[in-house]
């Protein structure tokens, strides 16, 4: 079973559809079929207008969260179904700053993967440790208990996210040895919900603070199969570095 790098720009709160409109029509027009997969995440307001312009391209669009329900009074928030009507194909869940700043839990998190797959998503689901959590020697600890909301997610449409949260928007990165230990042992841990052989398959990417001159670092290392980019991913130029960096696709049998 091969596995086939994923790269995933997150932009959070930035954007306008001008600027979307350029950036991925400069960005589809490089992106080949035979490369990386490619997901751009813009905000909400954004998605329909970078449907239009990626539908046709090997360019998937994302959205950066949605809600557990098809339907019901949750004021300011949008249902799966409603991304999937508007050819939305990825949806990030679990993020942390969804944690952070908006009471987001491991079963809140789980339960949007769930609902998210449910209307036919895939998903990006996020995990990491904060500063204090790391220096405690909990890093492992608590990358088992976040990923345990992966239990029962189809794992054909599932990727993983190591964002160690001191990585994020800080400018600082965790090595590609951090980055290898913290991914070798998510895999352990989806073998044990989701199986052996979903394991091998299973999509683990690295986020925080991925850049253009540490990307081909990062992801050269076994069980770091993309990059979930945030700053960088604004400047289109930058993104395409670090899809450039990929390598090919890993046979997941030898991992």
């Amino acid at each position: 079973m091969s596995r086939r790098p994923l790269i995933a720009a997150n932009w959070k709160m930035h954007g306008t559809v001008a600027s979307v409109q350029a950036y991925l029509e400069a960005l589809v027009e490089r992106v080949a079929g035979s490369g990386p997969e490619v997901v751009v995440c813009p905000p909400f307001t954004l998605l329909p207008a970078a449907v239009l312009i990626a539908t046709g391209s090997e360019v998937a669009i994302g959205a950066q969260n949605c809600h557990w329900e098809d339907a019901g009074a949750f004021t300011g928030e949008v249902a799966p179904a409603m991304l999937a009507e508007l050819g939305v194909r990825w949806v990030i869940a679990g993020h942390s700053e969804r944690r952070q700043y908006f009471g987001e839990s491991d079963a809140t998190a789980g339960a949007r993967a769930r609902a998210a797959q449910r209307a036919g998503l895939d998903v990006i689901f996020c995990v990491g440790e904060t500063l204090e959590q790391r220096e405690a020697g909990e890093t492992l600890a608590v990358l088992e208990r976040q990923s345990t909301a992966i239990d029962g997610l189809d794992p054909a449409h599932l990727a993983l996210a190591y964002e160690p949260i001191w990585a994020i928007g800080t400018g600082k990165t965790a090595t590609a040895t951090q980055a290898q230990e913290a991914h070798a042992a998510l895999r352990r841990r989806a073998g044990e919900m989701l199986g052996e052989s979903a394991s091998a398959g299973l999509r683990i990417l690295y986020g925080g603070s991925v850049k253009p001159d540490n990307a081909a670092q990062l992801l050269g290392e076994r069980d770091v199969d993309g990059a979930l980019v945030g700053g960088a991913s604004l400047d289109a130029e930058g993104f395409w570095a670090i899809i450039h960096a990929a390598p090919g696709e890993r046979r997941g049998a030898e991992e």
